[in-house]
């Protein structure tokens, strides 16, 4: 192993560190309304592609319709090993402008931000999106559906709300934790 690889593997924890031979969440910058089209056509290339999405209500003059619109417009994340030719393949996609990188590197994404988000739409519980927050106590949810889901611990004026955010893109999404046990992590 070389020197660059040990100390790759030994800040694993970091956020944006490169792993060797991990497959990790990175995102993608998309063109404006194409994150859908962008996240079908990776998982047609066998592609781990994962696009959140929020169903709203749309009022048009003579209907009112549920549509499903991205969580973070212009943006979706693929899970894969940062190869040359993967990240290629995702770049060949139409729609997609470029990686999202730090410093001109390539920025991994901490497995926990997306699990904790996916972990929120899969229990369809209501969510909104909100400024990216960096102050605050971090906290962890107990008990049911949403075990072990952590963030950033927001109150509002209708109680309190799980800030969760996505570090690399500076957005976050909120959902109440009325209900659930929460301790400081």
């Amino acid at each position: 192993m070389t020197s660059l690889q040990a100390t790759q593997l030994a800040s694993a924890d970091a956020p944006g560190t490169l792993f060797v031979d991990q497959a990790r969440w990175y995102a993608i910058q998309t063109r404006a309304r194409h994150e859908m089209r962008v996240g079908n056509e990776l998982k047609q290339r066998g592609i781990h592609a994962f696009v959140p999405t929020l169903r709203e209500a749309h009022r048009w003059s003579d209907r009112t319709k549920i549509v499903e619109t991205p969580l973070f417009s212009c943006y979706a994340f693929v899970n894969l090993i940062a190869s040359s030719s993967s990240r290629l393949e995702v770049l060949k996609t139409m729609g997609v402008f470029r990686f999202v990188q730090v410093n001109g590197a390539l920025a991994a994404i901490p497995d926990s931000q997306i699990e904790s988000i996916q972990a929120v739409l899969t229990n369809r519980l209501p969510i909104s999106t909100c400024g990216f927050i960096q102050v605050g106590q971090r906290v962890r949810l107990r008990g049911g559906a949403m075990d072990g889901v952590e963030g950033i611990l927001k109150a509002s004026q209708r109680g309190h709300k799980l800030v969760i955010s996505v570090d690399l893109l500076q957005q976050s999404v909120e959902v109440s934790v009325e209900g659930y046990a929460v301790e400081a992590v």
